[in-house]
């Protein structure tokens, strides 16, 4: 797919995420070189440089000889690569890669062409530098990071090809490119950058968007197995508020619940008068986390465009030093997206809670008959208050955080990496959490039988008994708890409510 650099969108950047290739449209060169000619002018007149020809960081008072300037380049690649821990998934490094590239292909980083090409190539033949996931605060750019994807350039470091860790060098000969030279600031424009801690929040704002969905339809499945109203959802309550998100999710749960048997045969004479928080107030819970995520989703689109180096190099040939790299607006961004997730699971482990007890539901006590003998589902309530309570301890905004760095120096950073690393864990817990409301909800509606829920329910319900049987019994419960997990994560439930 060709892409213009500054205009990429999130549908493309998420299918670049799941393996699309990428490609610049003609004449991106121009303003490249443009700046690279901008910068040499400027060495050669002799003027000092942060990072062509000065030390970094606390060192920048240091002035560096011409004849080292290439060395200081190289010098700063290999000092900075001192991550540790997990690699980054491939599909984090592939969208890494593609924002670098679209970053520097803007032509305010004074780097050549060809490390832009050099990018490109390693994205597009699927050679990717293996990148430890920790060791950036999220400020002066991802540096330790984006040292270690930098090193692959230079036939350093290491890279995954074919799902197998292999020396840098290899990888540059799998993806058909000679190592890089650097020139004068090549090294410190690919270090410089929040193209890491953006790549790790837009994949968990485009899981979180998936799980989101995914609960609309747990949920309404528990409204139903609960012998819920759906009166909560009607459109005049919303538009009296007039938020959006809180619009938009009513709308969706009166769509997935039109139609249903159960629902018209407790309109008429119901003693209820209203349902537990959590079965009522998904508009307003869920629409606040889709309010938020339509949020950061902006914040996240116009940093993916961003140009995040330091210095840069303006059309008219200046050289200006500032803070871009500075990844605040990503660590905002992340925090609320972290918020969002841990209430979605907060919402549908009380959902959970409710199907099981039976004096809320009106079901068998834990989903299963003959209680005493068996036990049901009161340890797989269990199993989701634990996960959501784990999920409430990581939201705790890392934004709030700073530690100085550098001799203090830079003295005041983001920690956006660690705001935007911690999603992944986040979301693997929500998804066992809707994994147990889906199995309890389809257990909920099967005892209304014959009474059915509406068509896109007793599908999502249909799919859950295809990977789990009906619990008539005690069994072993954690196979059906991950078989229904991997479906979560494929986003299959999420495509039976409509796109909020």
């Amino acid at each position: 797919m060709i892409v213009e650099p500054g205009a990429a969108s999130l549908e493309t950047l998420q299918a670049i995420l799941q393996g699309e290739p990428l490609e610049l449209p003609q004449g991106w060169q121009v303003q490249v070189e443009t700046s690279v000619a901008a910068l040499a002018a400027r060495i050669a007149e002799g003027e000092a440089l942060y990072g062509v020809n000065t030390g970094f960081g606390k060192l920048a008072s240091q002035r560096i000889g011409s004849a080292d300037l290439a060395k200081l380049q190289l010098n700063l690649l290999r000092s900075h690569a001192a991550g540790t821990g997990p690699l980054l998934p491939a599909p984090v490094v592939r969208l890494i890669l593609a924002l670098k590239a679209l970053s520097l292909a803007r032509g305010a980083s004074a780097v050549r062409p060809v490390v832009v090409e050099a990018l490109l190539a390693l994205l597009n033949a699927d050679a990717l530098p293996a990148i430890p996931a920790k060791g950036s605060v999220g400020a002066s750019g991802d540096l330790a990071p984006l040292a270690h994807l930098a090193l692959v350039l230079i036939g350093e470091g290491e890279a995954l090809v074919g799902g197998a860790v292999v020396p840098g060098a290899e990888a540059l000969r799998h993806a058909g490119i000679p190592p890089l030279a650097l020139g004068p600031k090549e090294g410190l424009a690919l270090l410089n950058g929040t193209q890491v801690s953006t790549a790790l929040a837009l994949t968990g704002l485009f899981t979180t968007r998936m799980l989101l969905r995914t609960a609309l339809t747990s949920g309404a499945m528990s409204v139903d197995a609960a012998r819920g109203s759906d009166t909560p959802f009607d459109p005049r309550i919303h538009a009296l508020r007039g938020q959006p998100g809180q619009i938009r999710v009513a709308a969706a749960l009166r769509a997935v619940l039109a139609g249903s048997a159960i629902r018209e045969s407790h309109r008429q004479g119901d003693t209820r008068v209203q349902d537990p928080y959590c079965l009522r107030c998904q508009p307003q819970v869920m629409g606040a986390c889709l309010d938020q995520l339509d949020h950061a989703a902006q914040v996240l689109e116009r940093e993916a465009n961003a140009v995040t180096d330091n210095p840069l190099v303006t059309p008219e040939g200046e050289v200006l030093s500032g803070g871009n790299f500075h990844a605040e607006p990503v660590a905002f961004a992340a925090d609320n997206i972290a918020l969002a997730m841990a209430e979605i699971g907060a919402l549908a482990e009380r959902r959970i809670a409710l199907l099981t007890d039976p004096a809320l539901s009106g079901l068998p006590a834990f989903l299963v008959r003959e209680g005493g003998l068996n036990s049901g589902f009161m340890i797989a309530q269990v199993t989701a208050a634990a996960l959501a309570s784990e999920n409430k301890s990581l939201a705790h905004p890392r934004s709030v955080d700073s530690l100085p760095t550098s001799a203090n120096q830079e003295d005041h950073v983001s920690m956006a990496t660690g705001a935007a690393l911690r999603l992944a864990e986040m979301a693997e817990n929500t998804a066992v959490i809707l994994a147990i409301e889906l199995l309890a909800a389809a257990q909920g509606i099967e005892f209304h039988r014959p009474l059915t829920s509406s068509a896109p329910l007793e599908d999502a319900l249909a799919l859950v008994r295809e990977h789990a049987a009906p619990w008539e019994e005690d069994r072993h419960m954690a196979p059906d708890i991950a078989a229904v997990k991997r479906l979560v994560e494929r986003g299959t439930f999420a495509g039976f409510v409509e796109k909020v």
